[in-house]
């Protein structure tokens, strides 16, 4: 049998290279159909919209045309490998949105000299799409840009290493905390990794009720501190009053632990450290800062996510993106806000408490599933995210 790196590259190459082609939604098989689609027809819309630009979204597919944009400076787990090599990824964050959200995707990789560069590039082109998705952009980067462009554009933008990502681990953390029998705002919370995603986790964490003075965030540097000098803005902001230094250290006592790093940064010893009933989220692509079954093998107690589909618990943004996109383009969002993500994240907790169909379960092959510990957010098969998440996302836009 072909391994597994042979049946990865034969899938993007067979039976034609790439994963998304453009197909017609109109019929052009006559001459009238033709004069429809081109000339002379075509001058009617065209006229209508320079009257009105917001037709648009009538009489074009903007408003459900999505751009996956990326400038290649950090692609999954993978670093710096400039846009051309981003492309794979990009594609198949298309096919995500497609299957799962029915939402048309052109993926876009960016060649720009500089962060400027990159935001006019967006700029200019944006008039094409009903929406942004900014994808694998380094930190700090990636805050600038985003920043920029949703100040500048007037459809909505979104990152989503940082905000899909903070919606998934905060849905499947608030979950969890409740399965272990705790709440966010007593939990003390550990995060290694202060990029993009660890960033807006934490942010959408404070905003859902977790408390700042229980948060210490570990980079490369160790725990940030107060009597650091010199720190970028979006690691200041984390800087914590502690005697703690190192990860070992911050792991003392934690409730919770989320890891947005690097694999095989945790020891069992930091797990055997943590408080009573802890939940690990060890979310490092494809290898966790630490194993399940090491976890497992020092508490018995514990709660382990992933970002791996072969694991229990799989943080997954596909549980996010494709749907709070959904409910944005139907609202005719300009922004996608704080409230709308919280809306998304409530949704998904709400989603895993409930009974799992059996419809779900036979696509999993599984004979039951209930939540709890092995259970915190939902399975992205399930076909009631579709009708949950978009209509909540759409509700607090509307609000």
């Amino acid at each position: 049998m072909p391994t597994l790196k042979q049946q990865a590259l034969d899938y993007h190459q067979f039976p034609k290279p790439g994963k998304l082609s453009v197909e017609s939604s109109k019929p052009c098989a006559t001459q009238h159909e033709l004069s429809l689609a081109y000339s002379p027809g075509v001058a009617e819309p065209v006229r209508a919209i320079g009257a009105d630009p917001e037709l648009a979204y009538r009489y074009t597919n903007k408003g459900n045309l999505v751009a996956v944009i990326t400038d290649g400076t950090a692609i999954l787990g993978l670093g710096n490998l400039g846009p051309l090599a981003a492309k794979p990824v990009m594609e198949g964050k298309g096919v995500l949105f497609k299957r799962f959200a029915n939402i048309d995707v052109f993926d876009i990789e960016v060649n720009a000299p500089s962060v400027q560069a990159f935001i006019d590039t967006v700029v200019n082109i944006a008039p094409t799409f009903g929406g942004i998705n900014l994808e694998d952009i380094a930190a700090p980067h990636c805050f600038e840009i985003e920043k920029a462009l949703s100040e500048r554009l007037d459809i909505p933008v979104f990152h989503d290493d940082q905000h899909g990502t903070a919606v998934i681990i905060c849905a499947g953390l608030i979950n969890a905390l409740h399965v272990q029998g705790k709440k966010l705002a007593d939990a003390r919370i550990v995060c290694l990794g202060a990029g993009a995603a660890g960033n807006a986790s934490l942010r959408l964490l404070l905003a859902m009720g977790a408390d700042k003075s229980r948060l210490l965030v570990v980079d490369k540097v160790g725990v940030l501190h107060t009597g650091m000098i010199d720190l970028p803005p979006h690691h200041a902001f984390f800087a914590a009053d502690t005697d703690a230094r190192t990860l070992a250290d911050a792991m003392q006592g934690a409730d919770a632990f989320i890891g947005v790093s690097a694999a095989n940064l945790v020891t069992p010893a930091m797990i055997k450290s943590m408080a009573d009933k802890p939940v690990v989220f060890a979310l490092a692509n494809p290898d966790p800062e630490i194993a399940p079954h090491d976890v497992h093998a020092a508490r018995d107690d514990a709660i382990i996510a992933t970002g791996r589909s072969d694991y229990p618990n799989q943080v997954n943004n596909i549980l996010g993106f494709p749907f709070i996109f959904r409910g944005a383009l139907d609202a005719r969002a300009k922004r996608i806000t704080q409230k709308m993500l919280i809306a998304a994240v409530h949704a998904l907790m709400d989603l895993a408490r409930e009974p799992v169909p059996a419809d779900v379960l036979a696509i999993y092959n599984l004979t039951e599933l209930a939540f709890g510990r092995d259970y915190i957010l939902p399975k992205p098969f399930d076909a009631r995210l579709i009708e949950r998440i978009p209509p909540a996302v759409m509700k607090a836009a509307k609000e």
